[in-house]
C-alpha cells in the first residue's frame, strides 16, 4: 500500500495540490470542448486554457516548489513512491523550464483554435482550410523541440513527452521487426480469406437509439462504474480523467457498421478502467495517473482487440445484439466474431483491424519524423499520405477526410504520439500473455463474464502502481522486459493464422 512518511515529500504533495487543481479544471475544459461547448465558445475558451497552463507553469516553476523537488532529490531511504513523486516532478520541472512561458502559451492557443479548423476541414474534405494551422502547430512544435534538446534528431524530444525515456532508435527498432513480420501474417490471412469475408453488418445501417443501449449494456457487462465515470459522444472518440473517481469516455455513431461505436467504447473502457484502479491513496498526487500513453493504450487494446475481438466475447454479446440491434439475429456467433476480427486493408486508421492497425502508425511516423526534421513541408503531406498508403495498405484515399485530415492529434499539436499506440498494441499482447502464465486462458474468463477476475489482474499488476515507475521499468519488472514486438506477431499469427479453419 503507498505511503507517504518523508515530511519533504508530505510538503511537496501538500504545494501540489493546487498544481493538480488547475490540472483538473483543464481537463474538464477539455471534455466540454470536443462534447457540449458551442462551437464560437472556443475564443474564450482558448485564452482560458492557455491562461491556466501559463499559471500552471508558473507554479510549477516557483522557487519554493523548485527548492523542495531539488531537496528531496538529494534525499535517501525513500520508498518506491516517494522516488515516484521526485521522478516524475523532476521532469516535469526541467521540461517546464525548458519552455519558454510565451511559447507555452502560443502553443495552447494555437492548438485550441487548431482544432475548431480541423474539424471544418475535415467535414468539407479540404486540406487547404486547415495548413495554415497545422504550418503554425509544425513551427511551434520544432521549436519546443529545440528548446528540450536531443542527443540524435529533434524526434526524440517530442517521443519523450508522451512516452518517457522513447528514443527514435527504439521505435525504428520495433518497427524494423513488426513491418516485416506483419506483412507476412497479412499475406497469409488474405491467402486462407477466413477472416477477409465481407460481413453485411458491415453495410447495415443501426437505429442511433439501439446502439445506445448496446454500448451501455456492454458497459455494464463489463462493470463500467457509474458512480465513478460516465460515456457521451464527441466526433473523436477519447478519454479523459479529472482524478480516479471521474473519467468521462465518448463514442460516436455514424448509423453504419455498428462495430465502430462499439469498439470505441469497449477500447475507451480500457483506458477507463486504468485510471479508475490507480490505487486510491495516489489521487491527487504527480503520480496518481496512468505510467504513459504506451502502456495506456496497451490497456485499451488488451480490452478492445485480445478481449472485445475473440470468439468468446462474440458470443457473450450476441444475446444483447440479438435484442437491442436486430441485426445478427440471423447470423451465427461465428460470423459475428469474424465480423469483429475482420481483416481487410482500409483507409481509416480508427477502423483498421489488428493485422493492419500498426502499418498505419508506421506512415504517420514516417511523415512525422520528416515534418520534425525539415525533409518535407505541410504542402507535401496530402500527396506523400496517399502515396504511402497505397503502397503500406494497398489502398488510396479518395478525399483528404480519408487521408491526412482523419486523425485529430496533430491539430492538438500531438506530434511524436503516434508511435505509442504500437506501443499499446505490443503491451496488450505481453499482458496477455503474462496472464496467461499466471491466471490461464483468457478466453475462458471472458466465455463466462468474469471481467472482475482480469480487471483484478490487470490492478494489482499494472494499474495500481499508477505512474510510480517510468513505462520501461514497470514494463521490465512486471511483465519481464520492454517493448517486444516479437509478442504482438506471435500474438496475431495465433489468432488469425493458426486460428483459421
Amino acid at each position: 500500500m503507498p505511503v507517504f512518511e518523508n515530511n519533504v515529500i508530505k510538503e511537496i504533495l501538500a504545494k501540489y495540490r493546487r498544481i493538480w487543481a488547475i490540472g483538473h479544471a483543464m481537463s474538464l475544459m477539455g471534455w466540454d470542448e470536443e462534447t457540449y461547448m458551442p462551437e464560437k465558445g472556443v475564443t474564450e475558451r482558448s485564452t482560458a486554457i492557455a491562461e491556466l497552463r501559463a499559471l500552471y507553469q508558473e507554479l510549477v516553476l516557483s522557487d519554493q516548489f523548485v527548492s523542495l523537488v531539488e531537496k528531496a532529490k538529494s534525499l535517501e531511504g525513500l520508498n518506491d513512491y516517494e522516488k515516484g513523486v521526485v521522478r516524475v516532478l523532476d521532469r516535469e520541472i526541467t521540461i517546464a523550464k525548458k519552455i519558454p512561458p510565451q511559447l507555452n502559451y502560443e502553443l495552447a492557443k494555437t492548438t485550441s483554435e487548431a482544432f475548431v479548423a480541423w474539424r471544418e476541414a475535415r467535414s468539407k474534405a479540404e486540406f487547404s482550410i486547415f495548413r495554415p494551422w497545422l504550418q503554425k502547430v509544425v513551427d511551434l512544435t520544432k521549436q519546443v523541440a529545440e528548446k528540450l534538446g536531443y542527443e540524435e534528431h529533434p524526434y526524440d524530444a517530442l517521443l519523450d513527452l508522451y512516452e518517457e525515456g522513447l528514443r527514435l532508435r527504439d521505435v525504428r527498432s520495433i518497427f524494423s521487426i513488426l513491418e516485416p513480420g506483419i506483412r507476412s501474417v497479412l499475406e497469409k490471412v488474405i491467402s486462407r480469406g477466413y477472416f477477409t469475408v465481407r460481413s453485411p453488418l458491415e453495410e447495415a445501417k443501426y437505429d442511433e437509439q439501439a446502439m445506445r443501449r448496446v454500448n451501455e449494456r456492454v458497459l455494464d457487462l463489463l462493470g463500467f462504474p457509474r458512480d465513478r465515470a460516465r460515456l457521451d459522444v464527441s466526433p473523436h472518440p477519447f478519454t479523459t480523467n479529472m482524478g480516479v473517481n471521474d473519467v468521462r469516455i465518448t463514442t460516436r455513431y455514424e448509423g453504419l457498421d455498428f462495430k465502430r461505436s462499439l469498439f470505441s467504447v469497449v477500447h475507451e473502457f480500457g483506458h477507463a478502467t486504468y485510471e479508475l484502479q490507480v490505487d486510491p491513496e495516489l489521487a491527487m498526487t504527480p503520480i496518481g495517473t496512468g505510467a504513459s500513453l504506451g502502456v495506456h493504450e496497451g490497456q485499451s487494446r488488451f480490452w478492445e482487440n485480445v478481449i472485445g475481438r475473440s470468439p468468446q466475447f462474440a458470443s457473450l454479446v450476441k444475446p444483447l445484439l440479438d435484442q437491442e440491434l436486430g441485426l445478427t439475429r440471423s447470423l451465427s456467433v461465428e460470423d459475428v466474431y469474424r465480423y469483429f476480427a475482420s481483416v481487410r486493408p482500409s483507409l481509416i486508421r480508427t477502423e483498421a483491424d489488428e493485422v493492419t492497425y500498426n502499418l498505419h502508425i508506421l506512415l504517420r511516423y514516417e511523415l512525422e519524423v520528416q515534418l520534425v526534421g525539415g525533409e518535407i513541408k505541410v504542402d507535401d503531406l496530402p500527396e506523400l499520405w496517399n502515396r504511402r498508403t497505397e503502397e503500406l495498405l494497398g489502398v488510396k484515399p479518395n478525399n483528404d477526410a480519408e487521408g491526412v485530415l482523419q486523425d485529430i492529434h496533430w491539430a492538438h499539436g500531438s506530434i511524436g504520439y503516434f508511435p505509442t499506440y504500437t506501443l499499446g498494441n505490443i503491451v496488450a499482447a505481453m499482458m496477455r500473455d503474462a496472464f496467461r502464465k499466471r491466471v490461464g486462458d483468457l478466453g475462458d474468463y471472458v466465455a463466462k463474464g468474469d471481467f472482475g477476475q482480469i480487471k483484478s489482474f490487470l490492478r494489482d499488476f499494472i494499474h495500481r502502481y499508477g505512474s510510480t515507475y517510468a513505462p520501461k521499468e514497470l514494463l521490465r519488472r512486471q511483465l519481464g522486459s520492454e517493448y517486444d514486438p516479437n509478442a504482438l506477431l506471435s500474438y496475431l499469427e495465433e489468432k488469425y493464422v493458426k486460428g483459421a479453419p
